[in-house]
């Protein structure tokens, strides 16, 4: 069985990139078929991205490397940057205007994963939407059928 992905890569610098990856971002997904009848997934994608993005420019003090990448099944959301440090989920006080970024990404996100690396981390999410698992298994039916 072979596996059929796409996907797209772009940097972000410190000054202005979360504006502008939200931006790029959404225009990427444009081109996936599912992403028509679920605007509230992708919405979804669009904010797990800023709050990525920001945490590598705020706490990393770094440029971001943003990756998606669809194969069919999950969109994939990684951002590297070059601080090795983890991000961790805070409990911010009521009315703090930071802290939540981690806590939305897992919120939001079907799974996620934290990997350190030689120069730096990359923080992945990976967004499940219902559309293309239904297209996926009517594909299969069809194949089962033929």
């Amino acid at each position: 069985m072979a596996v059929r992905a796409m996907g797209w890569a772009h940097s972000f610098p410190v000054s202005g990139g979360v504006r502008a990856g939200r931006r790029w971002t959404r225009g990427h997904l444009e081109s996936l078929a599912w992403t028509a009848e679920e605007p509230d997934t992708v919405d979804a994608v669009v904010l797990a991205v800023s709050e990525l993005l920001t945490n590598a420019h705020v706490h990393a003090h770094s440029d971001a490397h943003l990756v998606l990448t669809w194969d069919g099944d999950c969109l994939h959301v990684s951002v590297h940057d070059e601080d090795s440090t983890l991000p961790l989920q805070r409990d911010p006080e009521p009315g703090a205007v930071s802290g939540r970024g981690v806590g939305i990404v897992r919120m939001l996100a079907d799974e996620w994963d934290m990997k350190c690396q030689r120069h730096g981390k990359t923080v992945t999410a990976c967004f499940r939407p219902t559309g293309a698992r239904r297209d996926d298994a009517e594909a299969r039916q069809a194949g089962d059928g033929a």
